[in-house]
């Protein structure tokens, strides 16, 4: 198998597919958006806030890529309503769905296990656990009628190295973990899907700049660098392989 992270995607690798981005208005998932668009996807824009999303569809629009699709919502107040609802703004929109790429995070600050209460575990679980899950539920009718599906759910380098202070980050990530590798057992019978998972790593980006304000961005990568793994998986090269882990960083977290 080709190393992901070196992967040279064809201009038109994505044409004729539609993919849904969640949390695309900055960092990653801005990143990847725009990215896929420019390699021939009709992307499906997802974030809570309106604003950065118009300015990341007037970016594609402008670069002369598929044009896209906008569905805000707030993941942290989402409930199955509202996630069939999202699903059935896409079908009505685009009338597919190809791929779907969960780049939609909620950090918390920084503490010790014990001092994270109630209902700061409830935000980190419905946006980092609950969320992805429900919408790839609410979106599995589409993924079944695409001749080539590919979910890719986003973790962390603390899933498998956690550390002090970092359970809000990796106790969600790693139940997500759990959860989409079951899906690809569940899915083996259907050789046209597929789930996977990024560790992105260290990047330049709004969350990394959460959890560590004072590194200089200037000493990370950046978003777009990383891009050649999220490409692989997400185009048809990939298929066949399912519930694998991949980092995309040769850099510690």
């Amino acid at each position: 198998m080709i190393d992901p992270r070196t992967y040279a995607a064809t201009a038109d690798l994505l044409r004729d597919r539609v993919i849904l981005v969640t949390g695309a208005g900055r960092g990653i998932g801005r990143a990847a958006a725009i990215a896929f668009a420019a390699h021939g996807a009709t992307v499906v824009l997802h974030g809570r806030d309106t604003d950065r999303l118009a300015a990341v569809y007037d970016e594609i629009e402008a670069s002369g890529s598929p044009t896209p699709a906008a569905v805000p919502l707030d993941f942290e107040t989402a409930g199955p309503r509202e996630f069939d609802a999202l699903a059935g703004a896409i079908e009505q929109a685009v009338g597919r769905l190809d791929g779907i790429l969960h780049s939609a995070v909620h950090l918390e600050r920084l503490a010790q296990t014990e001092s994270i209460d109630s209902a700061a575990w409830t935000r980190l679980m419905r946006v980092n656990f609950i969320a992805p899950l429900a919408l790839t539920r609410a979106c599995l009718s589409m993924l079944q009628r695409a001749p080539d599906a590919s979910v890719v759910y986003t973790s962390d380098s603390h899933v498998t190295a956690p550390t002090a202070y970092w359970s809000g980050v990796a106790a969600p990530k790693a139940a997500l973990m759990a959860a989409m590798r079951a899906q690809a057992d569940e899915w083996s019978r259907l050789p046209h899907m597929r789930v996977n998972a990024v560790v992105p790593g260290p990047v330049a980006s709004p969350a990394r700049a959460f959890t560590h304000p004072g590194a200089a961005p200037a000493t990370l990568p950046s978003a777009e660098s990383i891009l050649p793994t999220y490409l692989w998986l997400i185009g048809e090269e990939s298929r066949g392989v399912s519930g694998q882990i991949f980092g995309c960083s040769t850099q510690a977290g």
